[in-house]
């Protein structure tokens, strides 16, 4: 499996504050390898671990209110949009790091502008 980057989705109003925040949707993404995920949100937030780790992805149905890095108890929302979120069931939890600070991630929801084809990239063997 070649590399593969998927842009993590922003509102439009959201990439004009998040530029002002030096999160440029340049700067926020999740790439996949063949053995590892790595997903980004320029300073804010960076999580990498071994694809093996990812138990389920789903579509998550609910909206969400907030935008950016958020969470607490192993669970962190990393979006820009309350579109097109994926939940990542981790097993083991993984480490990631907010702002630099290390945090424990069991389920790692993500705004992504393509949800189907992050899933194939995830479930694919």
């Amino acid at each position: 499996m070649k590399r593969q980057r998927f842009e993590i989705r922003f509102d439009s109003w959201y990439e004009i504050l998040s530029r002002l925040l030096l999160l440029p949707p340049s700067a926020s993404y999740v790439e996949v390898t063949e053995d590892r995920v790595e997903v980004r949100m320029g300073w804010a937030f960076g999580s990498r671990f071994p694809r093996t780790a990812i138990a389920r992805v789903n579509p998550l149905r609910t909206r969400t209110l907030s935008r950016g890095v958020h969470g607490l108890a192993g669970r962190w929302l990393v979006n820009g949009s309350d579109r097109g979120i994926l939940s990542l069931g981790l097993q083991p939890a993984q480490r990631g790091h907010v702002m630099g600070v290390p945090v424990r991630l069991r389920e790692l929801m993500v705004s992504v502008e393509d949800p189907d084809g992050l899933t194939a990239a995830l479930t694919s063997r």
